[in-house]
């Protein structure tokens, strides 16, 4: 029998399986078991057109074989991690729900109206990514970074000041968060990058992959932008762990990068300017009775909050202690719950952001693709360190930076990219069972 007659056999075979992405992977594995039936068929001195098509009578009906198969690589939606979004989205209304303006110009739904569009057009890049073959997509690691960092140079000469930070730009008369988007492209790339990283063993290439991490890094730090420069340098450590990479190379590399980051932040804690900002940063952190009226009072604040939140809270209220909280919609739209409605729901939103994060991270280890596992991981710390962040700082647990809370906090650049980092967690786990180990082209 010759190979065609096999190809014809795997083409029934594959006809009944309605997932197109699973056919290689089917076509690939039943012919390793025909060529195996075959080779034990020959051995017993039959002829190889015999053996073959002896072979193909013992895989028995294609097409029936095909429905078991489709029944198998069917792709898969994660309802329960869907399920918790939509929760989480449901909660994303209650900040801005009891808001209510003194200027009659203005309607006082107007922010849940426009969570609503954010929230809609969030929807549609999930559903977006979710569809997408994240395979495809990340083949083009170099152009996506180069973009990014072009992006973030234009950002840093061009952009638009907000709030003393240069994180925006304005296209055609709307003004766009570039930063959000330079980091979902550099989070791309690095997914590549690290899955290739043990090709990374030149000197010339180790220097380009030193040169890779810390570009980014700088022009955060400068923009300034402290927030995006934790998440970025989390989200790559935490990949990097999981990224399989020889022990010699890792060693290497690691040594070389945390020496840099020293060598790097040692000058800049010696400078007046910089000692200043961190002792009076940790100082109001650690003793913020001792600065009531400096940067103290924002945790004095925090903490007649919660004194005052009891266990089911105050409702939507707008009295005086509330209206001394600052960023109730983004930074902290945690205490803001808590108080409005008690620590109840504060700690059933943290069980609910707890177990939505654990679904995530669970999903990584589901997958047998090495690329997809890194982006799952990638994406989880992308989420669950601005929601750690956002809620211990709330709590008054870690120093005050910019963060907001995931999916609940007012904003649509950030639910926007969020939204996009959950598509691609739901692409791989569509795909879990339907690919084979994704190999690099290069």
């Amino acid at each position: 029998m010759s190979k065609s007659n096999f190809d014809d056999f795997l083409n029934k075979v594959t006809s009944k399986v309605k997932s197109k992405e699973a056919h290689g992977m089917i076509k690939k594995e039943l012919s390793y078991h025909l060529q195996e039936l075959s080779q034990s068929f020959q051995r017993r001195d039959i002829s190889k057109d015999e053996a073959d098509e002896k072979a193909v009578q013992e895989m028995g009906n294609p097409f029936n074989l095909g429905e078991n198969l489709n029944r198998l690589h069917r792709p898969k939606m994660d309802w329960p991690l869907l399920l918790l979004f939509g929760i989480i989205a449901a909660i994303s209304f209650l900040p801005v729900t009891g808001w209510t303006f003194e200027n009659e110009a203005i309607p006082d739904n107007y922010f849940v109206t426009r969570q609503a569009i954010w929230l809609a057009l969030s929807i549609l890049v999930l559903v977006a990514f979710l569809f997408l073959d994240y395979r495809k997509l990340l083949r083009f690691w170099p152009y996506l970074y180069c973009f990014g960092f072009l992006l973030l140079l234009y950002t840093y000469f061009f952009g638009v000041m907000n709030m003393g930070a240069m994180n925006h730009i304005e296209v055609s008369g709307v003004v766009i968060n570039s930063t959000h988007c330079t980091l979902f492209l550099f989070f791309l790339a690095w997914i590549g990058i690290l899955y290739r990283i043990n090709t990374f063993k030149s000197r010339k290439k180790q220097m380009l992959l030193f040169f890779l991490f810390w570009i980014p890094i700088i022009f955060y730090m400068m923009l300034p932008n402290f927030t995006l420069t934790i998440m970025y340098i989390s989200c790559i450590c935490i990949m990097f762990c999981f990224s399989k990479v020889h022990k010699n190379l890792a060693i290497k590399i690691i040594t070389t990068n945390v020496v840099t980051g020293t060598i790097l932040l040692v000058p800049v804690l010696l400078t007046p300017r910089g000692s200043h900002f961190f002792s009076e940063r940790l100082l109001a952190f650690l003793h913020p009775e001792k600065d009531p009226n400096g940067g103290g009072w924002i945790y004095l604040v925090l903490n007649n909050i919660y004194s005052q939140a009891g266990w089911f809270g105050n409702g939507f209220t707008n009295d005086l202690t509330i209206q001394n909280l600052p960023a109730t919609f983004t930074d902290f739209v945690f205490p803001y719950l808590v108080y409005s409605f008690g620590w109840v729901f504060g700690i059933f939103l943290c069980l609910l952001l707890l177990f939505f994060i654990g679904r995530i991270s669970t999903n990584a280890f589901k997958t047998k693709d090495l690329l997809g596992r890194l982006l799952v991981i990638g994406g989880a710390s992308l989420i669950s360190v601005p929601t750690i962040w956002n809620i211990f700082m709330g709590l008054g647990l870690l120093p005050i930076v910019s963060f907001s809370l995931p999916f609940i906090s007012y904003g649509g650049s950030m639910l926007l990219f969020n939204s996009a980092i959950l598509g691609l967690i739901l692409s791989v786990y569509r795909r879990k069972d339907i690919i084979q180990t994704y190999s690099y082209i290069e």
